[in-house]
């Protein structure tokens, strides 16, 4: 069985209260950042223009026509010779957010210097694997393509997510450098460019198997059922699957688990560094240690940074101390394999902001 006839086929329905509480859990989360985002844009720190930076907004990557094929482009508004880039994949289980709620990371990344995309993708359960793939890898090639037009470097080009858009970043950067059947991944091997940089954080990096967080005690009630919805959603196209009865194809679930992938057998080109930081109350964090564990098997640079106590995507609510820690940690990583043609220091950022100045 192919992961394509898995979707194809019926699935194994949870009994309605644990449907109920799967897809609950889910819409809560999702709400509070996706409010969080909205509420944020109404702040001055928020103003793109205060940090240097301005915007092109909801440019096509793709000639479908489709609001998931749009990207925007955050730069300094002063550059000086081609600068470098970095593509920002949002998370979100690969079912909500999008580009707009990201507004923040792409900022941070501008004002120091870089030329920032951030994606939007198409999202499951109405397009499952690899729908979301296949966008990420044709946003890649396309800012590969056109990434001068904005000032950008084209030999340059680094990319981060987190969570979701982790597993997406890092779904990229193995397309870059192993040979793979899928015409999609096919079409960014033969490309040639392999990213200079990858940032994933606190990334679901292997999307199969959800409960193997449970069966290592790092999942609860709460997290679980969130877990457990990344898979139903992406993989099986439904959000009330029975994830534990859902066959297992013959040839695995492929990239939607980029960490196997890589785990599994050696690249044909050699991986780009990787810096992947995680909190250690984040369920997703034994993905991360794998990770910088394959990475480093491979004979490529992997930096795994643990952050106490910090949970999912911490780094997102930028006025903690932890979160301004990360990152720093993620400037330094960029700049040194960017070959620190970026600006270490800029305006206030919203990674830097005072917390009582974060009032509208």
């Amino acid at each position: 069985m192919t992961a394509s006839s898995a979707t194809d086929a019926l699935p194994s329905q949870l009994p309605f209260w644990q449907r109920v509480s799967r897809t609950g859990i889910t819409w809560v989360v999702g709400t509070l950042f996706e409010t969080s985002a909205r509420l944020g844009t109404r702040l001055p720190i928020a103003k793109p223009a205060r940090h240097g930076v301005m915007v092109d907004k909801d440019i096509p990557y793709a000639t479908s026509g489709d609001p998931a094929h749009l990207l925007d482009v955050y730069r300094p508004t002063h550059l000086e010779g081609p600068a470098p880039v970095v593509i920002y994949i949002h998370g979100g289980g690969f079912r909500i957010l999008s580009k707009d709620t990201h507004w923040v990371m792409a900022i941070e990344l501008a004002r120091r210097g870089y030329v920032v995309f951030t994606i939007n993708y198409r999202l499951a359960p109405a397009h499952p694997f690899p729908a979301a793939a296949e966008d990420a890898c044709a946003a890649f090639r396309w800012v590969v393509e056109h990434a001068e037009r904005f000032g950008g470097d084209p030999t340059r080009i680094a990319i981060s997510g987190e969570s979701a858009g982790a597993n997406l970043a890092t779904t990229v950067a193995t397309t870059t450098c192993y040979r793979r059947p899928e015409p999609w991944a096919q079409a960014t091997f033969d490309l040639g460019v392999v990213p200079t940089a990858v940032v994933p954080a606190c990334g679901i990096l292997q999307v199969s198997d959800p409960r193997r967080f449970e069966r290592m005690g790092l999942s609860s009630r709460l997290t679980q059922p969130v877990i457990d919805a990344c898979f139903a959603n992406y993989i099986c196209g439904h959000h009330g699957v029975d994830v534990e009865a859902w066959p297992v194809p013959d040839d695995g679930f492929g990239l939607a688990d980029p960490l196997c992938v890589i785990e599994a057998s050696a690249p044909d080109r050699p991986l780009p560094p990787f810096y992947i930081p995680c909190g250690t109350a984040d369920p997703l964090i034994d993905d991360t240690r794998r990770l910088a564990e394959a990475v480093r098997k491979h004979g490529s640079a992997a930096t795994e940074s643990f952050f106490p106590r910090m949970g999912h995507s911490f780094h997102a609510w930028v006025v903690r101390p932890e979160a301004r820690r990360c990152w720093t940690e993620t400037h330094a990583f960029l700049a040194e394999h960017m070959k620190d043609r970026v600006s270490r220091e800029g305006p206030t950022s919203p990674a830097d902001v005072d917390p009582e100045d974060s009032r509208p």
